[in-house]
């Protein structure tokens, strides 16, 4: 979502890794992801079941690889805020700093909210306020480029191990009407307590029944209390981005502390899971050091492969969808190309049976890459 001055923005020298494992989060989000899961309906083998679990979030506890595409999106956001809020420390820039944010902050959880689905549906029973991936970047965003505008990177460790800690004491000691006091089931932790506290009516999938509020039991995700760590996650990426602008450290031992940071996180958060459960639903701190740590592993791999090692080429399809992850984040959730895809390919549906909505995907997936690939051939990078 373009602001007047700042639609168009040109070309120039840019962490290309950054943008390429961007890239790589949202293809397989907007893409891959679906692609994987309307195959299943056509590939009925058992060699198949493990690539469609790769592609599925674990119900509860755990954590799957498809549980990292959230986190890293997060993450990265935190990644850019070294390089993008950087000039904001000059004296005088305060007010163009709030401006900054609150645009950011405000823009980001409108197409969060439309994004779910609920705003453009204009009903007012189905308007639910935090229920989405854009609007926990927006927290996270906020607090995190505060941090980095007036803290140090050390203050800013701090702080993150502070918050995990405040995360994890709530949850295991603070209870009210049934809820918490280290109880880490779907219907009884503290954080879904508050969600229901809170939002009341405006929590996703709530609906009001003989004037009361029923919540939906299928619905696990929480946003409150979770915000604590929204933050952390999106710090441990601001720590990551400093590292990695940092031109006291050689480039080759930037990647060193990166995996030697990564492997620790995924050990530590691991361990700690084992009496502060991995759970992603409600991002438990043990799942904020699990996937930043995977996380960081990644962004090592990216940033030696193609910064380090000047592997350049071909990577044209992941920037395509990095430089302008927000548009098609926003596009692919909002926009439902499927009636000019049905229009095209109809005909064929006789044909080829179970794969016709795997074809109806591809094609749907085609049309947004192009819309993409126009922005990126015109270098127009839309921005919140």
């Amino acid at each position: 979502m373009p602001s007047k001055t700042n639609a168009f923005v040109p070309m120039k020298k840019r962490l290309e890794s950054l943008d390429a494992l961007r890239g790589f989060d949202l293809f397989c989000l907007v893409v891959l992801e679906e692609l994987v899961h309307k195959l299943s309906g056509a590939i009925d083998a058992p060699w198949y079941q493990p690539v469609v679990e790769v592609f599925t979030h674990k119900t509860w506890e755990g954590f799957s690889p498809w549980d990292l595409v959230m986190p890293l999106f997060m993450f990265m956001a935190g990644v850019t805020i070294p390089f993008s809020m950087e000039k904001y420390r000059q004296p005088g820039r305060q007010k163009e700093l709030w401006r900054r944010l609150t645009q950011r902050v405000v823009l980001l959880w409108i197409l969060g909210m439309a994004c779910q689905g609920n705003l453009l549906g204009l009903d007012p029973h189905r308007i639910y306020l935090f229920t989405n991936t854009l609007q926990a970047i927006a927290v996270g965003y906020l607090f995190s480029a505060i941090l980095f505008l007036h803290t140090r990177w050390k203050t800013q460790i701090g702080i993150a191990v502070g918050l995990l800690l405040a995360f994890w004491a709530a949850m295991e000691f603070i209870s009210f009407g049934g809820f918490g006091g280290g109880d880490y089931t779907a219907q009884g932790n503290l954080a879904e307590g508050i969600d229901r506290m809170v939002l009341g009516r405006f929590r996703d999938a709530a609906k009001v029944v003989d004037g009361q509020v029923v919540f939906a039991e299928w619905y696990t995700y929480t946003w409150i209390l979770s915000s604590v760590n929204f933050v952390v996650t999106v710090l441990m990426g601001v720590l990551t981005g400093e590292l990695l602008k940092s031109a006291a450290l050689k480039d080759s031992k930037k990647v060193w502390i990166l995996l030697g940071a990564g492997v620790a996180l995924v050990a530590l958060g691991w361990t700690w899971g084992l009496v502060h459960p991995v759970i992603k639903h409600i991002w438990t701190g043990s799942m904020v050091l699990v996937s930043s740590g995977y996380s960081m592993l990644l962004m090592a791999l990216f940033y030696w492969w193609i910064d380090i090692c000047g592997h350049h080429r071909h990577l044209t399809l992941l920037k395509v969808y990095g430089m302008n992850s927000i548009t098609a984040y926003a596009v692919s959730h909002i926009i439902s190309f499927s009636s000019i895809s049905r229009s095209l390919f109809h005909g064929l549906e006789q044909y080829i049976g179970d794969y016709y909505p795997v074809l109806i995907h591809l094609s749907n997936a085609a049309i947004l890459f192009l819309i993409l690939l126009i922005m990126y051939k015109r270098k127009i990078f839309l921005r919140v």
